[in-house]
């Protein structure tokens, strides 16, 4: 699936000082600070808007998005977002890591794993899906990078697995790990443990038979001297 097309992204190279408030002036004046990086090029920081970026992230293929990076006074490149900082509250982004791409060279990513369908094991037999790998790290040229893989469990039965090396498989994609890694499985419904019965205590007698015996014997003593 091809990424979407996004505007150009515009970034206007940052001088001086690179330190916390200097970043602070950046996103007062509305923008965030970044970096751009790779290609064999020199990193260069600078400042982009943040309502773009929020939008590329949010859209269907997230950070695996390529487009098209202008920085002022070089040349246009394709990009993508490798990295990311959010406010912990209110969540507004930070900073952000750019990474030139070229075009004809394969990259590693990690792409998400949608399941579809409910699978016979949980419709019919009781079980419970359970979703192992959400994302796999795939190697692919840019153009080919998946915005997500989406996999037909319908007809997993009750213990039924789907490995690393069941998901579907092109010419384009290589997946990376273990072949026989779960991305998926139904598995039997946990039973609730039933509760041992507490055996009764036994009353204890023994020391308190002794200790009362005394008190017991007085008034028998008394009524013989009567």
């Amino acid at each position: 699936m091809a990424n979407p097309t996004f505007d150009a992204v515009v970034a206007t190279p940052r001088e001086g000082k690179f330190n916390k408030n200097a970043a602070r002036r950046v996103r007062v004046a509305g923008k965030i600070p970044a970096v751009v990086y790779g290609a064999g090029q020199d990193a260069v920081a600078v400042t982009v808007d943040p309502k773009v970026i929020t939008k590329i992230l949010h859209s269907e293929s997230g950070h695996n998005t390529i487009f098209d990076l202008n920085v002022e006074g070089a040349s246009p490149v394709k990009a993508m977002i490798v990295d990311w900082q959010n406010e912990p509250i209110k969540g507004k982004l930070l900073h952000i890591d750019l990474k030139r791409i070229a075009m004809n060279k394969a990259m590693r990513v990690s792409v998400p794993v949608v399941l579809v369908g409910i699978p016979v094991g949980v419709k019919a037999q009781g079980g419970v899906l359970e979703h192992v790998m959400r994302e796999v790290e795939i190697e692919c040229l840019p153009n080919d990078i998946p915005s997500h893989l989406d996999i037909d469990v319908t007809g997993l039965e009750l213990y039924g697995v789907i490995h690393l090396s069941d998901l579907p498989h092109s010419g384009s994609i290589k997946y990376l790990g273990e072949e026989n890694a779960t991305v998926a499985h139904v598995v039997a419904t946990k039973e609730e443990a039933v509760a041992e019965p507490v055996a009764a205590a036994e009353p204890e007698v023994a020391k308190k038979g002794k200790t009362d015996a005394p008190a017991a014997a007085a008034p028998a003593a008394d009524a013989k001297k009567k």
